[in-house]
């Protein structure tokens, strides 16, 4: 059984699922790898103070460390920092730029590359995408409002846990510094195809309306949305009549069960960070961010970005980095 290599977000899901109690097995399923890859996971990477992602993934890093250097010409690293500058990671550069037939190049060496730029007073490590550890609520007490017509989660087809389609949707809001603003995240489950909307609050009707306006233009390409319990989508009878789709909802701060888009929550926020008043935020600003993410190679996609997945296309992605 081939060993998957893990991501350090994939690596801090592995330390919530665990601390709320899920077995292996479970946490292999829900993150999308085999259950020997968490195994030894766990046994390789548990430190004194139990299993922290963070440290975990620089043990990770530290066994692959190349002992051989490749030679890199100045033109190739000027290619590998402008895609660093948009945002890409190491591992998203290196595998992208071999299935393009280009020189394959480790995303440890780049990560070598990256700390001794830092090292040298360069800027390069401030485009690393790190996520901060978030404390989490962990119960059945659902202590907010009920939601009309809530179907629960646990009545979806199960069709829609193996990402073989499109067409799978998770909804959730994004809230501005002090509850002002909101953003409404959508992302397709299969091909992460990730769509965002600024709206002026929570109010049901204004994220209602925000859903159908991104959806509708993909209509045929949606069949089921999962939400947050949130009284935003209260309004979700009117959403899933225009766009014919069926609505179903995660149970009560079990956010794995929507780990996708949380994870594209987190990927938004290196944009917009909480301290951030989302009235400076720009419908411009939020185009770009879905540009960005949705143009931006994933290793759960072969290296290929939700855009290409999405739509069934190709393009050369690395070359238009550059402009060549």
């Amino acid at each position: 059984m081939n060993y998957t290599q893990l991501t350090q977000a994939q690596r801090y899901q592995i330390s919530v699922l665990k601390k709320a109690g899920h077995y292996q097995v479970d946490i292999a399923r829900l993150i999308g790898v085999h259950k020997s890859t968490i195994s030894r996971e766990l046994r390789r990477n548990h430190g004194l103070r139990g299993y922290r992602p963070i440290q975990a993934h620089r043990l990770a890093l530290e066994r692959k460390q190349e002992k051989v250097k490749v030679s890199i010409t100045p033109e190739q690293w000027q290619r590998i920092e402008s895609l660093l500058r948009m945002e890409w990671s190491p591992e998203e550069i290196g595998e992208r730029l071999r299935m393009e037939n280009r020189r394959f190049v480790s995303h440890e060496r780049i990560y070598q590359y990256i700390y001794a730029d830092k090292q040298n007073g360069g800027d390069l490590h401030t485009f690393l995408r790190c996520q901060k550890k978030r404390k989490k609520r962990y119960g059945s007490n659902d202590r907010r409002g009920k939601i009309p017509n809530r179907i629960g989660i646990e009545k979806r087809p199960s069709i829609v846990d193996e990402k073989l389609r499109v067409g799978d949707w998770e909804g959730d809001t994004i809230i501005g510094k002090g509850h002002k603003g909101a953003i409404v995240s959508l992302v397709e489950r299969k091909s992460k195809y990730t769509l965002l909307e600024k709206v002026a609050g929570k109010k049901a009707g204004l994220v209602a309306d925000a859903e159908i306006r991104l959806l509708l233009p993909f209509k045929d390409r949606v069949r089921t949305i999962t939400k947050d319990n949130g009284l935003e989508f209260c309004d979700h009878a009117r959403v899933g009549k225009v766009l014919e789709a069926d609505t179903f909802f995660a149970n009560p701060y079990a956010s794995w069960e929507r780990g996708l888009n949380e994870n594209t929550n987190g990927l938004v926020r290196q944009y917009i960070p909480k301290a951030r008043k989302f009235n400076t935020v720009s419908h411009n600003e939020i185009d770009f961010i879905m540009h960005r993410l949705n143009h931006r190679p994933r290793k759960t996609l072969g290296y290929k970005t939700p855009h290409e997945v999405f739509f069934n296309t190709k393009t050369k992605l690395t070359q238009v980095a550059l402009g060549t």
